[in-house]
């Protein structure tokens, strides 16, 4: 199991590199404009451009500008400066870091509580009224855009414009240790919103799954041992038919803490995705060029414990990876 997690941790690291190479050539080298020009501003004179691009040693050989760098990145966390605050990227994806955190985290509880009983339920009650009901539920909830479900809670629940004022509304983030019950409130809708987006692809993904399994010579070798059907179910069945769930739920943990623009946007939470959403409407290279990072860094991370915690639950795995 150590070897495995090592070849990981190494693979891991191959793909943060690569990825910081193509940042490089995206931001740095093609011919999207000068980051000395576009630091400095309009009407910035010669000599202020001249001054910035030998602050941000682009008159340096590319391999020395990719190398400093690579190190500004893996050694000090140094993504530069906002072209439009003028504050230090790093700092700006710690201030926004927590909203994003508490949006993903908590919506991903929730889905996977209301996907789980939802899949279960349909794989052991194939062809039932239930099932179908269920189903259908799910294939409407992944139809539906994140931005309209979203809107249309506001609209319906929210406590400042819903017809049926429920739940508090967008702008209305605060931090968990400055009001704890103000974050839950605030943070409630968009959770709901977020969970139902996921919750029908888990349910019909765990479902499809369950079936399968439950199908399988070792679930029958089981029931012929006598063992409880609960217990074949829970213990045999649901163990290994949501090995495609693990994985699928760290790429979009991932993905989400990278930024979950939409529903962010919506509901004005103050996360990594408003940040890279106002960063692209001011060309705010710098804090684009942070999001990105942070967005891949996620996502190599949710990876490499979804393969450790499938190498836990398959054994098989570690053999052949």
């Amino acid at each position: 199991m150590t070897g495995y997690i090592v070849r990981r941790l190494l693979q891991a690291v191959v793909v943060l590199v690569a990825v910081c190479a193509l940042t490089f050539v995206v931001f740095f080298l093609l011919p999207s404009g000068d980051p000395a020009v576009l630091r400095a501003g309009r009407n910035a004179s010669p000599e202020t451009i001249a001054r910035i691009r030998a602050q941000l040693r682009l008159d340096d050989p590319v391999w020395v500008q990719f190398w400093a760098y690579l190190k500004g990145v893996f050694l000090h966390f140094d993504l530069g400066y906002s072209y439009y605050s003028s504050q230090s990227v790093s700092s700006l994806l710690r201030e926004r870091l927590p909203a994003t955190l508490s949006l993903t985290l908590g919506a991903a509880v929730l889905w996977l509580a209301i996907a789980t009983p939802i899949g279960i339920v349909s794989a052991l009650r194939r062809g039932s009224w239930v099932e179908r009901l269920f189903m259908g539920g799910a294939l409407i909830a992944i139809s539906a855009p994140v931005y309209w479900v979203g809107l249309v809670a506001l609209y319906l629940f929210s406590d400042d414009i819903g017809l049926i004022p429920l739940l508090p509304g967008a702008n209305r983030y605060v931090g968990l240790t400055a009001d704890p019950a103000g974050w839950f409130g605030a943070l409630l809708l968009p959770w709901l919103v977020l969970a139902g987006a996921f919750a029908g692809v888990y349910a019909r993904m765990l479902r499809t799954s369950l079936v399968e399994t439950m199908g399988q010579d070792f679930v029958r070798t089981a029931r012929a041992k006598g063992i409880s059907e609960r217990r074949v179910v829970l213990r045999h069945g649901v163990r290994v038919a949501i090995t495609p769930i693990v994985t699928l739920l760290g790429i979009d943990i991932g993905v989400l803490l990278g930024g979950a623009v939409l529903t962010e946007t919506v509901f004005n939470v103050p996360g990594i995705g408003t940040l890279g959403f106002d960063a692209i409407r001011y060309a705010d290279l710098p804090v684009i060029q942070g999001t990105v990072l942070l967005a891949a860094l996620f996502v190599v991370v949710a990876n490499l414990v979804v393969d450790v915690a499938y190498a836990y639950l398959d054994p098989r795995v570690r053999v052949n990876g």
